[in-house]
């Protein structure tokens, strides 16, 4: 056993059972697409953690795509446009949403 994980089991800090564990794995492969309806006896917990990786980058690399088109949008139209006003109410309706 790691001298870390022995140090944080005698601290009495609150540990996370290996039940916990498997719960907190098998939650996380239904959120990734790659492995979501496979069963989850059948997909080891590196296997989950090396697809959400995988995941996390992919929505990285859309983030970055969409945020350049935004840009490229923004900066072809008129700040004072409708077009301008309507782009500008999704992206906050948007924030909203994600800040709830």
């Amino acid at each position: 056993m790691s001298s870390r994980r022995s140090r944080s089991r005698q601290s009495g800090a609150s540990r996370i059972t290996d039940d916990q564990i498997i719960d907190l794995v098998s939650k996380l492969q239904q959120l990734i697409p790659e492995l979501r309806g496979r069963r989850s006896d059948k997909v080891s917990a590196s296997k989950v953690l090396q697809e959400t990786c995988n995941y996390i980058r992919s929505l990285h690399r859309e983030v970055d795509g969409l945020s350049d088109r935004l840009s490229q949008l923004l900066a072809s139209t008129d700040t004072d446009s409708d077009q301008a006003a309507i782009i500008r109410s999704l992206l906050i309706t948007k924030v909203e949403q994600w800040l709830q």
